[in-house]
């Protein structure tokens, strides 16, 4: 009877965990949005209205999104962020979390183009990355021979990690898409992507790279941005 009990209570903690471990992040990130402007409603009201805060950031978040997408918007943006980059250590965080946002979030570009799979830390051992952009020109002309920034975050906070410029022949390109490689990480290896198409991603990627260069504006080094909080080396 007991050891029916208990692995009825077992069941139950891994059934309902999830939910109550959600509800609780979503009740505390609503509560810390809603106390950004409280003291400041509770002034224009002259008392606490629930839910006021929150709703007065998501339209405030709605404008400057908005105002950032034409181009008088644009320029505004652009003096803020240039303004804000004089001051001193303010600079430093602000380029920090805008780096890593913009190479998570894509926004207006690919960040991360494929998922790869490399030999790190040591010939036998394997880590999952993701392909950001071919080799800058001085590393590709020094080196000899065609090569691809690859980043290897870290589990499960994929926010850091480390930048491997490494050669064709090394990297081994996988199936799965990017958001399935974000979460194979994240879950520590837990969520593992099923065996999707029949694709060659190696050979899609390769026509990829091959089209941009033939274009006849260069390719940028998108992952450039990203390398201020990550170690580079060559192999």
């Amino acid at each position: 009877m007991l050891i029916k009990l208990r692995k009825y209570l077992v069941t139950g903690m891994v059934v309902t965990l999830p939910l109550v471990v959600t509800v609780y992040i979503l009740v505390f990130l609503f509560n810390t949005i809603d106390g950004i402007l409280r003291h400041f409603l509770v002034l224009l009201f002259r008392r606490p209205v629930p839910g006021a805060g929150f709703v007065a950031i998501f339209f405030l978040v709605l404008i400057v999104g908005v105002v950032s997408t034409n181009v008088f918007g644009k320029k505004i943006i652009a003096h803020g962020e240039r303004f804000v980059t004089k001051i001193p250590l303010v600079k430093n965080v602000y380029i920090s979390v805008k780096q890593i946002i913009d190479a998570f979030s894509g926004q207006g570009k690919h960040a991360f183009q494929r998922v790869v799979m490399v030999e790190h830390p040591r010939p036998g051992m394997h880590a999952i990355g993701f392909v950001t952009s071919e080799a800058p020109g001085e590393v590709k002309d020094r080196l000899g021979r065609d090569c691809f920034s690859v980043f290897l975050p870290t589990t499960p906070n994929p926010a850091s990690g480390f930048l491997r410029i490494l050669p064709r022949k090394d990297i081994t390109f996988l199936d799965m898409s990017v958001e399935e490689g974000l979460k194979l990480i994240i879950s520590c290896g837990a969520v593992v992507p099923q065996q999707s198409s029949n694709l060659n991603p190696s050979a899609a990627f390769a026509a990829e790279q091959a089209a941009a260069a033939s274009a006849p504006t260069p390719a940028v080094n998108r992952f450039a941005e990203t390398g201020a909080h990550s170690n580079t080396a060559v192999d």
